[in-house]
Order: C-alpha cells, then sequence, then structure tokens
C-alpha cells in the first residue's frame, strides 16, 4: 500500500507559481510512475502532468505544457509540480496518484494508476 499526500495548494493571482508536493509513505515510489490530475467543479479529473518511475520521460497536457514542470526524488519519495504562469482555468483540486502506468497512453490516464492522494486547492484568481 502506497499513501500519498499532497501540499502546496493556496490561493494565487493570475500569472502567480505554485509548488505542488506529493509525499509519499508505505512503499518506496521508486517503481511507480507519477502523475498529477485535476478537477475542476462540476467536471470530470483530468490528466495534467506524469513522469515515469525512473524520471526518463515527462508527459504534459497540452493546456499545461510550458508552464508546468513535473519531477520527482526517489530517495525523498516525493513528486513535485512545479506551476508558473498560472491562469484562472487552473482552478482546481490537484491530486497525486501512482500506479504502474507505463505507456504514454496510460501515463496520461486515470487507469494507470492505483494510488491517490486525498488532493490539494489551487485556486488562481483574475
Amino acid at each position: 500500500q502506497v499513501a500519498l499526500v499532497e501540499s502546496g495548494g493556496g490561493l494565487v493571482q493570475a500569472g502567480g507559481s505554485l509548488r505542488l508536493s506529493c509525499a509519499a509513505s508505505g512503499r518506496t515510489l521508486a517503481i511507480y510512475a507519477m502523475g498529477w490530475f485535476r478537477q475542476a467543479p462540476g467536471k470530470e479529473r483530468d490528466f495534467v502532468a506524469a513522469i515515469t518511475w525512473s524520471g526518463g520521460a515527462t508527459y504534459y497536457a497540452d493546456s499545461v505544457k510550458g508552464r508546468f514542470t513535473i519531477s520527482r526524488d526517489n530517495a525523498k519519495n516525493t513528486v513535485d509540480l512545479q506551476m508558473n504562469s498560472l491562469k484562472p482555468e487552473d482552478t482546481a483540486v490537484y491530486y497525486c496518484a501512482a500506479g504502474p502506468a507505463s505507456s504514454r497512453y496510460t501515463l496520461a490516464s486515470r487507469s494507470g494508476y492505483n494510488y491517490w492522494g486525498l488532493g490539494t486547492q489551487v485556486t488562481v484568481s483574475s
């Protein structure tokens, strides 16, 4: 079992930055792909970014490409999401996920992950 806890959310003005962190306990994250997803009120939980278990490859939703950066530290059992140039449409609850995803398709899909955190709220004001 893996327990994931997100932190770093908050309220920020448009154009600002936030750094989300996800800490794991119970098992090393080194064997899992890690992803960030987000869910706005009344919408589906959507893919944001993913990183392979080795950190050798990263993937991003088109809407955040060039603004967000995912990284991981397997020694510390953490994965971060640096979010720059934030927009009001980035407002959502952000979830960290861990799982056996390996292909480009599964890394961007909720089905590729079997452990989820409870989420952290990000609100971007205009």
